[in-house]
């Protein structure tokens, strides 16, 4: 039985059919200045929490409770955190009369923001079977709705924090569609969740693009949307080099397992191989082999391997490991990012930067030259996890559309497995 969620798909449904009508009324009649990426917060904001609802309606109550393991969430807390964040951040600071929906949520669905308070144990969250899935849908409705009652305000202050939270969300959105692809993955019964939209093929453009070498300037400008740890932008150095037009395939990394590339030590990082070891890893994430044939765990269950599909589910280490097999390397994050800039033009042809796998890099996540975080609380949201983390660069199929841009940095520890990671290949030229 699919989750209950009719009443707030009928509110969010009625709001979205008339919001843009609302919008047009409200600001012809208030002549506020707005940056013109944040026009129309609240469409976007309709437009998200719709999506995320969509997420979750596939799966039943059991389901959105589960946790499959530490670094996951339960489909139902990723619904209460994000809206603990307009919450907290915005209706909190803004709203009239504020009063809090639970005083007890301030706490239980607090991630990580130290500022804040208390936060329960993250590995715990499973445990929650309290409050219900359908007193966390009744909680969303609610912030729903006293976030759009916001616009009247016309301040631009409550914008952008409402347009942070969207992204924000949209994160969430792509760690529900990690955390359920896991639990689900650890049922015997394979069962399917939903159907994420992929263009799989014969590749028609095999081979290497050149990408010239000397100072290039990389991370965001102030146009558009991002993140703070995509500023300042700046200027880098790196020589020539080229870059694999397409990612890694199924059918090659099948390749580098049958060599006994999972056997020999040479490839691999110390820490690489001490997780192989530790965790007995044989192949990537949901490969299963039956009776000699490769099979992978999808969301649409469990599926003969597609050899010619962009390889996925790979750690860092295994990234690093095929790259040393293949006599190559991966790009740094300023590499990749250059050469997706190259991308946009007729002279450059790299497929599948974007919608398909998030792609390591050889690069820490780190702090940009001349980086600082916020002193406010909200300033919590990058800086703190700039340590002992790699960045990827692009986008998966579970990457929310406009949540993708050549400077967006994305970050994983190197054995983490779940995302939806792949690897693209660089060398160097002599």
């Amino acid at each position: 039985m699919s989750v209950p969620i009719t009443a707030l798909e009928t509110y969010v449904g009625t709001i979205n059919s008339s919001l843009n009508s609302a919008n047009r009324l409200y600001r012809q009649n208030n002549m506020v200045t707005k940056p013109a990426n944040i026009s129309n917060c609240y469409d976007f904001f309709v437009e998200v929490r719709s999506r995320t609802l969509q997420l979750i309606k596939p799966l039943t109550p059991e389901d959105a409770c589960a946790q499959s393991m530490p670094d996951a969430s339960p489909a139902k807390w990723h619904l209460a955190h994000t809206s603990w964040f307009y919450e907290t951040f915005i209706l909190e600071n803004f709203e009239l009369n504020f009063s809090p929906y639970n005083k007890a949520f301030r706490d239980l669905f607090n991630s990580y923001y130290n500022g804040i308070g208390e936060q329960y144990t993250r590995e715990k969250r499973g445990l929650l079977t309290r409050p219900s899935l359908d007193e966390i849908q009744a909680y969303a409705q609610d912030v729903t709705s006293r976030i759009i009652e916001l616009e009247s305000l016309g301040d631009i202050e409550v914008e952008r924090l409402i347009e942070l939270g969207c992204h924000h969300e949209q994160q969430h959105q792509e760690l529900i569609a990690m955390d359920v692809k896991h639990l689900l993955s650890c049922n015997p019964l394979k069962p399917a969740y939903m159907k994420f939209h992929e263009k799989v093929g014969l590749r028609d453009d095999l081979g290497w693009e050149k990408i010239k070498g000397g100072l290039h300037r990389i991370g965001s400008t102030m146009e558009a949307f991002s993140f703070d740890n995509e500023h300042p932008r700046h200027e880098t150095y790196f020589k020539a080099f080229e870059i694999n037009k397409n990612l890694v395939s199924n059918g090659e990394y099948l390749a580098f397992i049958e060599h006994k590339g999972y056997q020999i030590p040479e490839f691999w990082l110390a820490d690489g191989w001490t997780s192989i070891l530790e965790n007995d890893w044989k192949a990537p994430a949901y490969w299963e082999q039956i009776d000699g044939e490769w099979f992978e765990f999808t969301t649409l269950g469990l599926q003969p391997l597609n050899l010619l599909a962009p390889v996925c589910h790979v750690s860092y280490y295994e990234a690093d490991a095929y790259a040393n097999w293949a006599d190559a390397r991966l790009p740094t994050e300023q590499e990749w990012e250059v050469a997706a800039r190259c991308a946009d033009s007729p002279q450059c042809n790299i497929l599948d930067l974007f919608k398909s796998r998030w792609q390591w890099t050889q690069s820490s996540y780190a702090p940009y030259p001349g980086f600082r975080a916020s002193k406010s609380t909200i300033g919590e949201y990058n800086g703190k996890f700039m340590s002992n983390q790699m960045v990827l660069k692009g986008s998966s199929i579970a990457t929310p559309e406009n949540h993708s841009r050549p400077a967006y940095r994305n970050f994983f520890y190197p054995r983490q497995r779940w995302p939806y990671t792949g690897i693209r290949l660089c060398r160097d030229l002599s």
